[in-house]
């Protein structure tokens, strides 16, 4: 395989028969032939090439190489058709290495399918449980998977290692590609809502863009309304001329409209732009000073912290976990000054110390040697 040897980032499936060991080993055979006839069917969506397994004896942990959802479809799968059989789940999202073991097989480790077998272990038999790097990758592809998760809290491991995991609940979806998904939605009348919710171009909401042609027409006709109503100009009046013929008659010069009045002296009034103009005294004429707001039109909301980090890294801002990097690239903090650590649990920590301000974007770059 042209990946052994290298390290990836991808969605792993740890599976294990709860008690296995405690049973007779005739018991064990038929929990076993069982749980491997139920992981077969569950795997039958995903194409071969995509997926390696390993048999741990008292389970299995399989290494899904394409999309997320392969590994969302077939634990879901597993934990329907497991029936009898008192199976324990958890899936992870995180780095793994292919290599080959003893008999040229291809082989995985890495904190990937080490992470799966700690959140596998927090499960109780026949619940399926999660890690926070999948969770927030695979709630992202749709409004329907988001729906899948509950949030069961913080654990921790042997290794006094915080996890955070999410339950999946729910009945399995049909096993469908994200985009094939939105496409059926949107052919309903709850998609369509969806639709005109989300955005369109420039950042506007598509229902502000179809109703803007609405609203030109409405204002159009209110207009013509109006002046329909209005009273016309009065006729003009025919003076007789010396031929006997009529002609208009001169009307009066237009009266000059009366000028607004100035304000006095020292007294306030507004300007456009914002701000406050005051009339000051001159010897030769009064002149308006406007005093107009110079701060720059500049957002003040909270900085963003823009991560680059390989192989990959657990990112902790002032102790708190904000997730996995790779896919974690932007973070969101309070300006302020902050403490910024990245874990690999191959290499020493990285920490350093940041002030952010305002609306600004730092950026973070580390590699791991």
């Amino acid at each position: 395989m042209d990946n052994a040897g290298r390290t990836l980032v991808c969605s792993v499936l740890f599976l294990d028969i709860a008690d296995y060991s405690q049973k007779p080993v005739a018991e064990q055979l038929q929990l076993k032939q069982a749980f491997n006839q139920a992981l077969g069917v569950a795997l039958e969506h995903v194409a071969p090439r995509d997926r390696i397994i390993l048999d741990t004896g008292d389970g299995a942990a399989i290494t899904f190489m394409g999309d997320p959802e392969d590994a969302l479809f077939a634990s879901m799968a597993m934990r329907d058709l497991a029936g009898s059989v008192p199976v324990r789940s958890g899936v992870n999202l995180g780095p793994v290495r292919l290599v080959k073991d003893l008999n040229a097989q291809m082989n995985i480790i890495g904190d990937g399918i080490n992470v799966a077998q700690r959140v596998m272990s927090f499960a109780r038999p026949g619940q399926l449980l999660v890690s926070r790097s999948f969770y927030e990758v695979v709630s992202c592809l749709s409004r329907d998977y988001a729906s899948l998760f509950r949030h069961e809290g913080s654990r921790t491991d042997k290794h006094v290692r915080a996890h955070e995991v999410y339950a999946v609940v729910g009945a399995t979806p049909a096993p469908r590609r994200v985009d094939e998904a939105e496409a059926r939605s949107e052919s309903t009348p709850q998609g369509a809502a969806r639709w005109f919710s989300g955005t369109g171009p420039l950042g506007l909401r598509r229902s502000a863009l179809a109703a803007a042609p609405l609203a030109f027409l409405l204002i159009v006709a209110g207009g013509v309304g109006a002046r329909a109503l209005m009273p016309g100009d009065p006729p003009a009046r025919l003076a007789p001329s010396k031929a006997g013929a009529t002609q208009p008659a001169v009307q009066p010069p237009p009266v000059a409209a009366t000028p607004a009045p100035v304000p006095a002296a020292g007294s306030a009034a507004p300007v456009a732009g914002g701000g406050a103009a005051v009339i000051e005294d001159s010897p030769k004429q009064k002149k308006l000073v406007a005093r107009v707001d110079k701060t720059p039109e500049k957002a003040r909301g909270p900085g963003r912290l823009e991560l680059a980090v390989a192989p990959w890294g657990e990112v902790l801002v002032n102790g708190r976990s904000r997730g996995l990097s790779p896919p974690l690239r932007v973070i969101e903090v309070a300006p302020g000054t902050h403490k910024v650590e990245i874990r690999n649990s191959t290499f020493p920590a990285h920490v350093a110390q940041i002030e952010v301000k305002p609306g600004e974007v730092v950026k973070i770059q580390h590699r791991f040697r």
